[in-house]
């Protein structure tokens, strides 16, 4: 695949600025010249190609010569919703989440959570969203949305959208919920993903949860790290569409 990089505004028009780490790339890592040609995408949908015009100090300057209308996102939109894990393992998480091909993550500040994302911490995992969209050819960006209390979370109503919440006490298995859900009659327009912290959510915010229609489910014997569930979870919506 030819070098990809991500324009922060909207392309609409003949040309395109690259600035920040994207110019810094190009200009200084690549070492791009006028007459270079890249692609381009800035998150809202399809890929542009483009030639070097201008190498400035801080910035890029590219001629867009065509847009192509590709997609590369999943038929379903699916957000996951988790207590981030701790460290590097964030931004893991959220690399795999965006080549899975989910829509948004929601952190989540559940009752034994630890990890509290800050405005920096949230920064740095949407550039790892736009170096994973780079790299897997997503042409669409993940978002990450403001941290939400679980309960509230949970409370909140979601029609039409499947709501599972990954629960080690749960009695229903995910292969048969989602072998449920396969059927054309029963595929919802979204899926909402709801993993804990270490130790999982507790008994009264899993309670809460079904109480406001979500669906318990058990993802096996062994105890997953927040990561590993969540992509998990995520992997069996995604490629079972």
């Amino acid at each position: 695949m030819t070098e990809r990089y991500f324009v922060a505004s909207r392309i609409a028009g003949p040309a395109a600025t690259l600035a920040a780490a994207e110019a810094h790339h190009l200009a200084h890592v690549m070492r791009a010249k006028p007459g270079d040609r890249v692609v381009l995408f800035d998150g809202t949908g399809g890929e542009y190609v483009a030639e070097v015009a201008r190498v400035d100090r801080s910035t890029v300057q590219l001629a867009v010569l065509s847009h192509d209308p590709v997609e590369r996102a999943l038929g379903v939109a699916i957000t996951v919703a988790c207590s981030l894990p701790k460290g590097d393992r964030q931004r893991w998480l959220i690399e795999k989440l965006t080549e899975l091909g989910c829509t948004s993550v929601v952190p989540l500040s559940s009752d034994r959570g630890v990890a509290q994302p800050t405005a920096e911490a949230l920064e740095r995992l949407r550039r790892t969203v736009i170096e994973a969209s780079k790299q897997c050819g997503r042409n669409r960006l993940m978002q990450i949305a403001a941290p939400r209390i679980a309960r509230d979370f949970f409370a909140q109503p979601s029609a039409g959208a499947c709501r599972l919440i990954a629960h080690p006490e749960a009695a229903g298995s995910l292969r048969d919920v989602l072998s449920e859900r396969a059927s054309p009659q029963n595929a919802p327009v979204d899926y909402v993903l709801a993993i804990g912290p270490e130790g999982g959510f507790t008994d009264d915010e899993a309670q809460l949860a079904t109480g406001a229609g979500w669906t318990a489910v058990n993802l096996g014997a062994p105890i997953l790290r927040v990561e590993t569930a969540a992509v998990a979870l995520a992997a069996a919506v995604a490629l079972m569409r």
